[in-house]
C-alpha cells in the first residue's frame, strides 16, 4: 500500500508520492502535510500508490483509528475533533469570523481554479504525474476523462463554453465574460483579499498558523510548483506571484519546513 518508510511515530499520514520537489504532489494532501508540520506534530509520511482515483486519499491513522479524507469534513476536521491536533480559533474567539471567511474563501474560488487549471486547462502530464503514472495507460486514460468530466459539470462547463477558452486574453473584463474567466476573476480577487489579510505577516493571525494557513500555503505551493504558465498568460502561476507583493510570497516559503 505505501511507499515511505515508517519511523517510530504512532501518527501516520498516507498522501500521494511527491513530486515538482514537493513531499506530496497531491493538492488534497499537501495542505493536511503543512497543518501537522505547523502542529510540529511528529508523524510518518507514507504513500498510497494503489488507489489513484479514489477519493478516501490523504488518510491519517493513529492506533486502531484512520481518518479518511472524504469522512468527517476531511483529515483535518477530524484531527480537530478528536483533539489530536486543533490550531483553529474557537466560536468565542475575536477573529473568528475573519477565520471562517478566510478559509471559505480558499475552499471556495480557490479550489474552483485550481480543479479548473488541473483538470481542464492544463495537459494530461501533471494530473499523470500525480495520480496515475503507476498505472496502465488505457485505465489512466479513462481515469483522467471519469474525473475531467466529474470537474466540468460541478463546474458547469459545457461544450460550449470550453471551446471559449481557446480566445486568447489580455484584460479579465468584469461582465459577460466566458466561464473561464470568470473563475480566473474569482481567483484574481480572492488573491487580492488573502494579500490584504496576509500584509507583511507571516501567518494570517497573529495567535499563530491555523488550517487557514495551511489551505493556503498548500494552494500557493502546489499551483507555483506544478502548475505551468498559460499561453494566454492566464494561469494561477502567473496570477499568484502578481497578486502578492513582493515581500509576502518569501513568508509563504520560510514557513513550509518541506
Amino acid at each position: 500500500m505505501s511507499d515511505g518508510e515508517p519511523g517510530r511515530s504512532s501518527f501516520v499520514l498516507v498522501a500521494r508520492k511527491g513530486g515538482f520537489g514537493l513531499p506530496t504532489s497531491c493538492p488534497s494532501c499537501l495542505p493536511v502535510y503543512l497543518y501537522l508540520r505547523f502542529a510540529n506534530t511528529a508523524f510518518d509520511l507514507l504513500y498510497d500508490v494503489t488507489n489513484p482515483d479514489s477519493d478516501h486519499v490523504p488518510y491519517f491513522e493513529y492506533g486502531y483509528y484512520v481518518a479518511f479524507n472524504n469522512e468527517k469534513g476531511g483529515v483535518i476536521e477530524t484531527l480537530k475533533q478528536e483533539g489530536i491536533v486543533d490550531l483553529d480559533p474557537k466560536s468565542s474567539s475575536s477573529y473568528f469570523p475573519e477565520w471562517l471567511s478566510t478559509k471559505a474563501l480558499i475552499n471556495s474560488w480557490l479550489a474552483e481554479a485550481l480543479d479548473y487549471e488541473l483538470w481542464v486547462a492544463s495537459d494530461r502530464n501533471i494530473v499523470h504525474k500525480i495520480y496515475f503514472s503507476e498505472l496502465p495507460w488505457l485505465l489512466a486514460k479513462i481515469l483522467y476523462e471519469k474525473q475531467s468530466q466529474t470537474v466540468k459539470r460541478r463546474l458547469g462547463i459545457t461544450t460550449l463554453n470550453a471551446s471559449e477558452r481557446e480566445e486568447e486574453v489580455s484584460v479579465i473584463s468584469l461582465c459577460n465574460q466566458p466561464l473561464h474567466l470568470q473563475i480566473y476573476r474569482n481567483a484574481t480577487l480572492a488573491y487580492e483579499a488573502l494579500s490584504l489579510r496576509l500584509g507583511n505577516q507571516t501567518f494570517f493571525f497573529d495567535d499563530g498558523p491555523t488550517s487557514a494557513d495551511a489551505l493556503f500555503l498548500g494552494h500557493a505551493l502546489f499551483a507555483l510548483h506544478a502548475l505551468p504558465i498559460m499561453s494566454s498568460g492566464v494561469s494561477l502561476a502567473w496570477l499568484l506571484p502578481t497578486s502578492f507583493a513582493t515581500s509576502t510570497i518569501p513568508n509563504v516559503h520560510v514557513v513550509t519546513m518541506i
